[in-house]
């Protein structure tokens, strides 16, 4: 699963708003500024984030975005699916994307792409932005642990 420009950016923001949480409104520019988003592809972020109920705005000078909802309400796996709509890896396991393969009845892989969809989705339904903000961000060693990489393709 790879999430597109739109959602990580999303996340982003949603994450600068946990963190400003309780203190006032975030101006879009500055938004757009810390997270390094292009402002005009951010303003159709935040219309959509808006939509959702996940943000709100205060216009004037002295406005701009603030959280909707606590932390604790909005989940990741929530905005992930409202902008890319799937998380399974392939299409064969998917619920929105389904589409049948003719190997479906006899193929033995397909188990394991289901249960990373199934593992992922549980992982994001759980993972609140309170709680994600609460964690560390990854270290660089994290990613190239060699006890998990066991070589290259990750």
């Amino acid at each position: 699963m790879k999430i597109s420009k739109k959602t990580d950016y999303a996340l982003r923001v949603l994450f600068t708003l946990v963190e400003h949480y309780g203190r006032g409104p975030i101006p879009i520019r500055e938004l757009a500024r810390r997270n390094e988003v292009p402002k005009r592809f951010l303003e159709h972020i935040m219309l959509d984030l808006k939509t959702q109920g996940w943000v709100d705005s205060t216009p004037g000078k002295n406005g701009g975005y603030i959280l909707a909802q606590k932390p604790d309400k909005i989940k990741m796996g929530q905005v992930v699916r409202y902008f890319d709509g799937v998380v399974s890896p392939i299409n064969c396991v998917s619920v929105n994307q389904y589409e049948r393969c003719s190997q479906e009845s006899v193929c033995h892989f397909r188990r394991v792409f289901l249960e990373i969809r199934n593992d992922t989705a549980r992982l994001m339904d759980q993972a609140t932005l309170a709680s994600v903000f609460a964690g560390q961000p990854v270290r660089l060693e994290e990613v190239f642990d060699e006890s998990l990489i066991g070589g290259a393709g990750i």
